[in-house]
């Protein structure tokens, strides 16, 4: 296992690349979003992204983001699935994270991480991306704009098909239904939002729910938490 430490300011971004070992890449601050081919994933502080060997992904900050990176010989952490997933760090995991960057792992922090990462619960931050050229054009226009208020119908027309035919594709493509899908590209735009320092009213608006109680219960419902708690209780399970 080796590690890497860094720290990136607001709106810095690392161009496409790829790894030969399977890559842990966590934020002590800010908020990560990792971009494969396949789809999107966010990390809030005291989460981190699980990359495999071989799969070309790129990274954009939002606040300022500390980020502590280990790298493992591939397949080495079993547990894990071979594709990129979000997983919840808690404070035994997120100290051997923060000594292994500092001071080098030796071959016992080495494998008490190993146990400890096989454990570590999966979490509902990810935007599978279409592979159809006009379903993958749709989701494109919506992740530009999340909070827009443009309709799906006239969205799904100017991608070449019908809604039907997309809705179809989306389902069988991501596992969401589109209306799904919209809304959680509105939940991760807001979730970067949010570790960017923006308060959760802004966030609400941006996001385009009508109120910001309306945007706290769509985030409690997916997430399990309210943003404010989201963010200031890493220790505790989330979905």
């Amino acid at each position: 296992m080796t590690s890497f430490a860094r720290d990136y300011a607001s709106g810095d971004t690392i161009a496409t690349h790829a790894h030969d070992r399977d890559q842990l890449v966590y934020a002590s601050s800010g908020v990560m979003t990792v971009r494969t081919a396949e789809g999107t994933w966010v990390t809030p502080p005291h989460r981190a992204v699980w990359i495999p060997a071989g799969i070309a992904h790129a990274i954009a900050m939002s606040g300022q983001v500390a980020m502590r990176t280990l790298y493992f010989r591939p397949a080495r952490i079993r547990g894990l699935p071979r594709k990129c997933c979000v997983v919840g760090v808690p404070n035994l995991v997120k100290e051997l994270i923060l000594h292994a960057c500092a001071h080098g792992a030796d071959r016992h922090v080495g494998a008490l991480l190993a146990h400890q990462l096989r454990a570590l619960p999966t979490l509902a931050l990810e935007l599978p991306m279409p592979s159809d050229a006009r379903a993958r054009r749709v989701a494109e226009r919506l992740a530009v704009a999340p909070g827009a208020e443009t309709r799906l119908a006239s969205l799904c027309r100017d991608a070449g098909a019908s809604r039907r035919t997309i809705e179809r594709l989306f389902l069988s493509e991501t596992g969401l239904s589109l209306g799904r899908w919209r809304q959680q590209s509105r939940l991760m735009h807001a979730v970067r939002s949010l570790g960017g320092g923006a308060s959760v009213t802004a966030v609400a608006l941006d996001a385009g729910y009508s109120t910001p109680s309306a945007f706290t219960v769509a985030f409690h419902k997916a997430f399990g938490a309210t943003p404010t708690a989201y963010f200031a209780a890493p220790d505790r399970g989330r979905r």
